[in-house]
C-alpha cells in the first residue's frame, strides 16, 4: 500500500491546509465559548475541538464506505497507516457514544447526560476530522466505515455506560501515546497531540463521575516519573478487537 501522504506533495499540502483551516474555527470557536463557558460542560466544549467545529467538517465528509468482502481490514504503513489507526479508533468511540446518547440508561444523572452528549460531539468530530483527511489526502488507502460490536457492554445501567467508556478512554489515550514515535510528518504529531489532550480530559471526567470521593489519579496509567502509559498499535487492536466485527491489521504501521 503506498504512503501517499509523504509521496504526493499535493495531498501532503492539502491535509496540512485542511489542519490549519480547522485549527482557526477552534480557536475562533473557543472565544466565543470562553465568554459564555458555565461549569463543567462548558468545560468540555472549549476543551480543545469544540462540537461547533462539526459545521465545518461537513462540506468535507463523505458517506461511509461499504465493509469489504473479506473481514480483515489492512491499516497501511507510514503516516496513512498512524491515521487510519487513529481513524479505527474514533469510529468505535463515535459509535459508543452515539449509541449511548440515543437511549440513555434511565440511572444516569442529568449531569451525566450532558456530559456524555458533548464527549459524543467530540468523538464525532474526530473520526470525520480523519476521515475528511485521509479521503482529501490518501482517498485509495483510507480504510472503511467499521462493524462495532457493542454486544459485551450494558448500556442499560450508568455503571455500565461508565464503565465502558472509562475503558474506551483510556485506551484512547495510551493509542496515541504509543503511537505519537511512529508518525513522520511533524503537522500530523501536532494533531495528534491536540486530538490525546482532549481524549485524557475525557477519561479524567468520566473517572471523576464514576467515584468523584476518590483520590484524583486513584487507577489513572501514570508512572512514577509522571508519564502517562503509552502502548503500542499491535497491543491496543488486541485489546479492541472483540469491539469491532473486522480484523484490523496493523502489522505495516510505522514502516
Amino acid at each position: 500500500m503506498p504512503d501517499c501522504l509523504s509521496k504526493d506533495g499535493r495531498n501532503h499540502k492539502s491535509f496540512i491546509a485542511m489542519t490549519k483551516n480547522i485549527h482557526t474555527e477552534i480557536d475562533s470557536d473557543t472565544m466565543e465559548q470562553k465568554k459564555s463557558a458555565v461549569g463543567r460542560r462548558s468545560f468540555l466544549r472549549t476543551a480543545g475541538l469544540a462540537a461547533s467545529v462539526g459545521a465545518a467538517m461537513a462540506a468535507c465528509t463523505m458517506e461511509d464506505h461499504p465493509n469489504p468482502s473479506e473481514n480483515t481490514v489492512k491499516l497501511g504503513k507510514g503516516d496513512v497507516g498512524v491515521l487510519n489507526y487513529a481513524y479505527a479508533l474514533e469510529q468505535l468511540e463515535a459509535a459508543f457514544y452515539t449509541q449511548v446518547v440515543a437511549d440513555f440508561a434511565s440511572d444516569l444523572t442529568e449531569k451525566d447526560k450532558a456530559i456524555l452528549t458533548d464527549i459524543r460531539d467530540h468523538e464525532i468530530i474526530h473520526r470525520d476530522f480523519f476521515k475528511a483527511a485521509l479521503t482529501a489526502a490518501a482517498p485509495n488507502d483510507i480504510i472503511p466505515g467499521l462493524t462495532p460490536d457493542f454486544s459485551t457492554i450494558d448500556f442499560k445501567t450508568r455503571a455500565g455506560v461508565l464503565g465502558a467508556a472509562k475503558l474506551f478512554e483510556n485506551t484512547g489515550v495510551a493509542a496515541y501515546n504509543g503511537a505519537g514515535k511512529l508518525i513522520k510528518t511533524a503537522a500530523y504529531l501536532v494533531i495528534a497531540g491536540q486530538i490525546v489532550s482532549v481524549e485524557a480530559r475525557h477519561a479524567s471526567v468520566i473517572s471523576d463521575l464514576l467515584d468523584p470521593f476518590t483520590d484524583s489519579f486513584a487507577g489513572m496509567e501514570i508512572d512514577a516519573n509522571g508519564l502517562d502509559k503509552a502502548i503500542a498499535p499491535a497491543d491496543i487492536l488486541a485489546a479492541i478487537k472483540g469491539y469491532v466485527k473486522e480484523t484490523l491489521d496493523g502489522s505495516m504501521i510505522g514502516q
